[in-house]
């Protein structure tokens, strides 16, 4: 016997039931369904998101980080970075996901979720490393991708795209050593070919 996804319409109700007035925004596009709640209510509300009985989103599938400041080319509008979680219930057999703006760009921080879903552990460290978002609350946040000594957040959309240094051997010195990139930017132009039956085509 085949078992379908609930409706997100459905989903969408119990979701907002649950959350009433902590529930900020939500839409379905696509098929999907999305929330935004305020980063004071984070973590309240994935705890009502995981424990409700319309609910029971028990697995954090996924958590990362995302950089607004060039949304689809524009000028940013609104706050910068946003952590987006993709939740599932196994036992309802229903998704969402959810999404929280930090509320200063210059230092964004939001609360972990870490005692609500083990799993949020490593996906709250790889968006702190990549996108400088500080997770309150975790207990070991410190980079899991990029090397202990690495300066900046690469995935932000105003990290140069040769970064800032570069890490070598240096076998005189038997030992690791730091220096500014010395990559050349250059730019690529493909090859184009103008023939008028190339391949074959006419």
């Amino acid at each position: 016997m085949t078992t379908y996804a609930v409706d997100p319409k459905t989903t969408q109700a119990s979701i907002e039931a649950a959350l009433g007035a902590l529930l900020k925004s939500s839409a379905i596009r696509l098929g999907e369904l999305t929330i935004f709640v305020d980063a004071a209510d984070y973590l309240q509300a994935t705890k009502i998101l995981r424990d409700d009985p319309n609910c029971r989103f028990e697995q954090l599938m996924d958590l990362c980080g995302v950089d607004y400041s060039t949304y689809k080319d524009q000028p940013q509008v609104g706050l910068r970075y946003c952590v987006v979680c993709h939740l599932l219930s196994v036992s309802l057999n229903q998704r969402v996901r959810l999404k929280v703006f930090a509320p200063d760009d210059s230092f964004p921080v939001v609360q972990s979720l870490c005692d609500v879903w083990a799993s949020a552990n490593w996906f709250e460290r790889e968006a702190f490393d990549l996108f400088g978002i500080v997770f309150e609350g975790h207990s070991d946040l410190r980079r899991i991708l990029t090397d202990y000594g690495f300066i900046g957040h690469p995935f932000r959309k105003d990290f140069p795209i040769s970064g800032h240094v570069e890490m070598r051997y240096d076998a005189e010195q038997k030992r690791v050593v730091y220096q500014p990139v010395t990559i050349e930017p250059r730019e690529i132009t493909p090859r184009i070919i103008r023939e008028e039956n190339y391949g074959g085509l006419h």
